[in-house]
């Protein structure tokens, strides 16, 4: 496989750790939201990721890393709403109420979301360092020709 290639994976996992990150902010930032446009409280979020090329089995994307027209990675296919239900907390003084008094919060963890943002981060710093030592072999086999 070429250093492109190398570059081009490296940058398309770092673009769908940065999709994670994002989508986990928003989590994070909506733990406590009651009420939102839609009606309800806000649903926990979560990307889904793929292989770039859908198609391929692992015979395949083997075979594709040697293909410069077929270059393997990742990508975010979507980002879906947890169906879990919503966790109903007991206070009848509060304006999203309902007849019995219970409040549906959101169904985010911030446990949950803590431990995915950490796992996005790490996966993101090490597809840094990927690129990072890629650009050093480059710079390496400059230095070897001159």
């Amino acid at each position: 496989m070429e250093m492109q290639g190398t570059l081009a994976i490296a940058a398309s996992a770092l673009s769908a750790e940065r999709l994670r990150l994002d989508v986990i902010a928003s989590n994070l930032a909506n733990a406590s939201t009651t009420r939102t446009a839609a009606g309800g409280p806000y649903r926990r979020r979560d990307v889904v990721l793929a292989p770039a090329d859908l198609e391929s089995d692992f015979a395949d994307t083997l075979a594709a890393l040697g293909d410069p027209e077929r270059q393997p990675g990742v990508k975010a296919t979507q980002v879906v709403e947890d169906v879990s239900p919503p966790h109903l907390v007991y206070d009848p003084g509060h304006p999203d109420a309902n007849a019995q008094g219970y409040v549906a919060y959101p169904n985010v963890n911030p446990i949950l979301e803590m431990v995915d943002l950490t796992t996005a981060t790490r996966a993101y710093e090490a597809n840094v360092q990927v690129m990072n030592a890629t650009k050093r072999l480059a710079d390496a086999a400059l230095q070897i020709g001159s």
